[in-house]
């Protein structure tokens, strides 16, 4: 039988899971995999949500910290990337037919493995792409959900060769041409650890790139059109006053200052109206603070930890100084 989950030298698979594949509405299979905690009483779930391009492999290190709290996770490869089905016949591409989709294979998750095989609460735990499916899908999610903590969510870009005006324009215009299953460039170059934007910590890095070099099938290259436009959409949705204060959810948005993919300050716009949300910035930390050095992920986990009820702070008392 096939390995579901990967192995590498520094990034062992955590110990007492459950991993497999689920269906969606649409009949695509998803990779998945629940990490149970040692501890006798468990505190609750964690649904950890990744980001574009991530995997379970990436988050091998954070859900040993959380499960070592006493907190079980559950997360998935989101579809079209990672161990998950594929839509296009270039499995490279990163690619969605309707950003609803996600939403919908959230619920199916939820649905099918997290309320029948873990332990409540519920709490959400979500990066860029995958914060920005948790705040779309966030008003229906409330009776469900206790608490979410969202990492550098993805509601804007920056750092590319054009500006975001400019890739909002080319992605609307390819697909009212029928061209939303082509990226809007060919291939994205790989970044050394020296110029990358997403993280500080070389070892992260390193232990990363080592997972994407063994098992290069869970990688993906740049995002088709319908991607982008269809990303851009509900950004516009999600980030609106409306949508904002539909949200009830206790929510902690977790927003490092050196973010070079997604602007810091338009993660701190959105909480002049996010009224369900506390703003918390990391100074220093760049997008990926939960791949970041020591001192950047470690305000994050500190950060989790005081919010989520029932959760081990490893020091409360750094609460005050989650900026520093």
């Amino acid at each position: 039988m096939e390995p579901v989950l990967f192995s590498t030298p520094n990034n062992p698979i955590p110990e007492n899971r459950t991993e497999g594949f689920f269906e969606t509405h649409d009949g695509h299979r998803l990779r998945y995999a629940v990490f149970r905690s040692d501890a006798p009483v468990a505190k609750g779930t964690v649904v950890l949500l990744q980001g574009r391009n991530e995997y379970i492999e990436k988050y091998f290190e954070t859900i040993r910290d959380l499960t070592a709290s006493g907190l079980w996770v559950a997360t998935f490869d989101l579809r079209a990337q990672g161990g998950s089905d594929r839509l296009l016949k270039n499995r490279h591409y990163g690619h969605v037919r309707r950003f609803i989709d996600y939403e919908h294979d959230l619920d199916t998750f939820l649905e099918k493995i997290v309320l029948p095989d873990t332990r409540l609460p519920f709490f959400i735990l979500a990066h860029s792409t995958g914060a920005l499916i948790a705040m779309s899908a966030a008003p229906y999610l409330s009776t469900r959900i206790e608490r979410m903590v969202l990492t550098a969510p993805f509601i804007g870009l920056s750092g590319q060769a054009a500006s975001e005006g400019t890739i909002r324009a080319l992605a609307g215009v390819a697909c009212s041409l029928g061209l939303g299953s082509f990226p809007l460039t060919r291939k994205l170059k790989e970044q050394p650890f020296r110029d990358n934007p997403l993280t500080s910590d070389q070892t992260r890095f390193e232990r990363n790139a080592g997972v994407a070099a063994a098992h290069p099938e869970l990688t993906l290259g740049p995002p088709t059109a319908r991607w982008l436009h269809d990303s851009f959409l509900t950004i516009d949705r999600v980030t609106s006053p409306n949508h904002l204060f539909s949200i009830t959810i206790p929510t902690v948005v977790i927003a490092p200052t050196r973010d070079e993919i997604v602007p810091y300050i338009a993660q701190e716009r959105i909480s002049r109206y996010f009224r369900a949300a506390q703003f918390v910035p990391i100074n220093g930390a760049r997008h990926e603070v939960l791949q970041e050095r020591d001192v950047y992920r470690k305000a994050a986990l500190a950060a989790f930890h005081a919010f989520v009820p029932g959760s081990d702070a490893e020091a409360v008392e750094e609460v005050e100084g989650f900026g520093t």
